[in-house]
């Protein structure tokens, strides 16, 4: 029974979520938009913690992956849809040189260092105008598919069930077993004949490629960059906030992670306009401190335990 419902219910979600654009409003699909770009960002984010290594490099390598795009289609004519694609080769390019030295790294040092990352990015950015447009960011004249709200809400839905799909791919191949190996003890995992730094980087590689395609999309979407905003630690923040409230080490946590605090955030916005960053602070906080294992995972050894 279970292994016919379970696929029922993925088919009845992809069509809801499919058919969304024909059946609600510019604000709510606008939320949704918003709520898939950062469930993308959290999933990425967890993939790479899956290993055992905290990666604070979402935010850097988004904002790269956006420049690439708004670049590539501003300043040498590329289709913006061939840009997205642009960005996530150029990301998996730089994270694969960047990979040879960052994944000697251990514990706080990776972290510290992806977080850097960031930073240099940035500072890049700033330094050459010409090409990006310097402190002041860069515009261009039409964001893509024209702005049509329904063909860039199945761009972005593409993007993150995408995602949803190779973090599947993860969960469910020997990939998994060598990354969950590697995060309990590297010393084992290498006694096996586990080759650790073959999966650090692979994993390294794809989380930072969809990290860039999915700040390609957010530009193109609002057709606009600039270093402060492109480069925000919001794009961090947030994504890990998703997938601890979800429950980490799981697909579905980062995605009930970002539903809940993206609806929650909406809410919040619209009753509290001048204090909801308090309220939503103080939910992640309740939540990750009685719910150690996130929501996802809290129910999970509930539904186990009462087997």
């Amino acid at each position: 029974m279970k292994k016919i419902l379970t696929p029922l219910i993925a088919i009845i979600a992809i069509g809801l979520l499919m058919f969304l654009p024909f059946y609600t409003g510019a604000y709510f699909l606008h939320v949704v938009m918003t709520i898939l770009i950062y469930m993308t960002l959290s999933l990425s984010w967890d993939m790479m913690l899956r290993t055992g290594q905290l990666s604070f490099g979402v935010a850097g390598f988004f904002g790269v992956g956006a420049y690439v795009s708004i670049v590539s289609f501003a300043n040498f004519g590329i289709n913006p849809l061939f840009s997205i694609f642009l960005a996530g080769g150029f990301m998996a390019v730089i994270a694969w040189a960047l990979g040879f030295v960052v994944l000697k790294l251990r514990g706080i040092y990776f972290a510290i260092t992806t977080l850097a990352l960031t930073t240099v990015f940035s500072v890049i950015i700033r330094n050459t105008p010409r090409l990006t447009g310097g402190a002041s960011g860069k515009v261009i004249p039409n964001v893509i598919f024209q702005g049509d709200s329904s063909k860039i809400y199945w761009l972005i839905l593409t993007l993150a069930l995408s995602t949803i799909l190779i973090s599947e791919i993860f969960s469910r191949t020997r990939i998994h077993f060598a990354i969950n190996s590697i995060r309990t003890d590297e010393i084992v995992a290498k006694s096996t004949g586990i080759n650790i730094f073959k999966y650090l980087i692979i994993i390294f590689i794809i989380t930072a490629a969809i990290q860039g395609v999915t700040g390609a999309v957010y530009s193109q979407q609002y057709g606009f960059v600039s270093p402060e905003t492109t480069f925000s630690l919001d794009f961090l923040l947030l994504p890990m906030a998703m997938a601890l409230v979800g429950g980490i080490y799981s697909t579905w946590g980062p995605v009930i992670g970002a539903i809940v605090l993206g609806f929650a955030s909406e809410y919040l916005k619209l009753i509290m306009p001048y204090g909801h960053l308090i309220i939503y602070g103080i939910i992640i906080i309740l939540i990750i401190l009685f719910l150690p294992k996130g929501i996802f995972g809290s129910l999970k050894n509930k539904i186990q335990s009462s087997k």
